[in-house]
């Protein structure tokens, strides 16, 4: 394998991320639903010929799915194996949510790129499709207890084979959805990013040659290896150890324990989650590779100057055993698989945080909230509204936390209310901040939001909904104080109603003119919300991020008739809070 010149390389990267964040672009302008369209619920990268491994990935795609997608191709990689028949214009379909998936959802498109006859390397794709069948519309089943319940699971199948469409595979797609239409869009999207991915990489291939750019991948690797090994090293050596707690698994009312155990020796860090909760009965199982996949999320948000390719995960060693609801195989439901890897990362955020308090980030929202509402058009035909909502980020140690953000498990963006209400016969008649649902702290934590829907559609409209943070609210650190908890209700001829198991709900249904409200999470609070410096207190009472209730209460600031603080009356309460 030849060297190369730090210059090569520096435009080589460039170069090379360029290829995947052209694919995401494709994908995002040609999608039909908004979940790829417009929140780009979607990503794209190159893998290694042989191994799978992640070479590079985009800049804008969804980190989740680039730490997954190694697992997808290695799946490529070992069917090809097995059963032989590669050719060139191939490429392979599939959702399995146990061999490199996430959820069924998230469909995976994989293609060989050959050079002179020979395997160089594999662009892939996935994007999250609108409805693949199952029980529920949109798939987001919180009362699933086996995969069957949440749509169909599709094994890796080519669905081009040598550059021809396989229609029966098509059909047997469509056939399966309450959607067709969106899902063919989608997919097609998803073609015409790889087939320009193909191009723009035989382009630059042309250009450099295959041995200059096969070493640079080799260099990006080692790279990345080495910095995330420096970081590691800088640590001191230890175990520690944080837990965190989901709130039910929408079968049982009981709580899932996501627990882990977090040990430095050296340059290796090693990711203990035995002491987990078994696998549950319902959809908040995930697997092995989604389990991975995450925490190489919550990695990147701690040591960010590391490149994300597969070197980066070099000196992790993870346990995470079948015993866990974080190892688990087929045909246990994944569903709700959003709502795990993001305890997953706030517990990892929890223990390095404890490592390095320098460092030290408080929890995000942590819950997608997956919202469905499904049923007819006024003008004729189905539809299937899914979307996910923001809330506040953590505090941390240089600011406050992000106001209606998303979740760290992406860079996907919360869907526009003006294209929600285009796409589909609902309104939103609320669309806000939340007050104090940020957790009080130095440094607070993000607002959470409000958003009330009325449907529209003229007969009975379905509503499910598989969330998170309903008992057990987003923590604080350093002394920081708790967010808000999430909260959901819809209206009835009775009143307004809430889930018995606070976060999920299914076979709900309003008619005409009724809404649905939510409430999300803020962000936990950094630091003692005592030492927040009263103004900034009164200023967040003047937003309407804070009210003067709390602001006397949880930062001992009191908030004068005209607006402003009350200098003596804050002394003396403060004084009062920390004797």
């Amino acid at each position: 394998m030849r060297t190369i010149d730090p210059v090569t390389l520096a435009v080589l990267k460039g170069r090379l991320e360029q290829v995947a964040d052209e694919m995401d672009a494709t994908l995002y302008r040609s999608a039909f639903n908004p979940i790829i369209a417009e929140a780009r619920d979607a990503c794209h990268g190159l893998y290694h010929a042989r191994t799978g491994a992640t070479l590079v990935q985009g800049t804008k795609g969804l980190p989740i799915f680039v730490g997954a997608m190694a697992f997808a191709v290695k799946a490529v990689i070992d069917k090809v194996a097995a059963e032989g028949g590669l050719q060139e214009g191939d490429i392979f379909l599939f959702n399995d949510p146990y061999d490199g998936g996430t959820h069924l959802n998230d469909f995976r498109l994989v293609q060989p790129v050959f050079r002179g006859g020979e395997l160089f390397c594999w662009l892939a794709s996935v994007g999250h499709w609108l409805d693949i069948g199952g029980n529920v519309p949109g798939n987001f089943n919180a009362r699933a207890t086996e995969s069957f319940q949440e749509g169909v699971r599709i094994p890796p199948v080519k669905v081009v084979r040598a550059g021809v469409l396989d229609n029966d595979i098509v059909s047997i797609l469509a056939a399966n959805s309450r959607v067709p239409q969106s899902n063919w869009g989608d997919m097609n999207g998803q073609l015409n990013a790889l087939a320009l991915g193909s191009r723009r990489l035989g382009a630059l291939l042309d250009e450099y040659g295959e041995d200059t750019v096969e070493a640079a991948f080799t260099a990006f690797s080692a790279g990345a290896e080495a910095m995330m090994r420096e970081n590691i090293g800088a640590l001191p050596d230890g175990t520690w150890s944080f837990e965190d707690y989901l709130d039910n698994d929408g079968i049982d009312d009981a709580p899932l324990t996501i627990a882990l155990d977090l040990t430095i020796a050296g340059s290796e860090m090693t990711l203990d989650f035995s002491r987990s909760s078994p696998p549950c009965k319902g959809p908040l199982n995930i697997a092995y590779s989604t389990a991975v996949a995450c925490c190489y999320v919550a990695l990147k948000h701690v040591f960010t100057e590391v490149p994300a390719n597969a070197g980066c995960l070099a000196p992790i060693r993870f346990v995470i055993p079948e015993t866990t609801l974080l190892g688990v195989k087929a045909p246990k439901p994944v569903g709700g698989y959003t709502e795990t890897i993001l305890r997953v990362i706030g517990v990892l955020f929890g223990a390095l945080g404890k490592v390095a308090p320098e460092r030290a980030m408080a929890a995000p929202f942590g819950t997608i909230n997956a919202l469905s509402l499904a049923g007819a058009r006024p003008q004729g035909g189905r539809f299937v509204m899914f979307s996910f909502f923001g809330g506040g980020l953590g505090g941390n140690p240089e600011s406050d936390g992000l106001n209606h953000a998303n979740n760290p498990i992406s860079t996907a963006t919360i869907p526009p209310v003006e294209i929600l209400e285009a796409s589909y016969p609902v309104m939103f008649t609320q669309w806000a901040l939340r007050p104090d649902s940020a957790g009080p702290g130095r440094h607070r934590g993000g607002v959470g939001a409000i958003y009330e829907i009325e449907t529209l559609a003229e007969g009975t409209t379905d509503v499910f909904l598989l969330g998170e943070r309903g008992k057990y609210a987003p923590f604080g650190v350093l002394g920081g104080g708790e967010a808000g908890l999430n909260s959901f209700a819809w209206q009835t001829q009775d009143g307004e109603a809430s889930p018995p198991l606070v976060s999920k709900v299914t076979d709900v249904r309003i008619g005409p003119g009724q809404r649905v409200t939510l409430r999300t999470p803020g962000g936990g609070g950094y630091g003692s919300p005592l030492e927040r410096p009263a103004v900034r207190v009164a200023r967040d009472v003047a937003l309407g991020f804070v009210s003067i209730a709390a602001a006397r209460d949880s930062y001992g600031v009191v908030i004068a008739t005209d607006g402003s603080v009350d200098e003596a009356a804050t002394v003396r309460l403060r004084q009062e809070k920390t004797a």
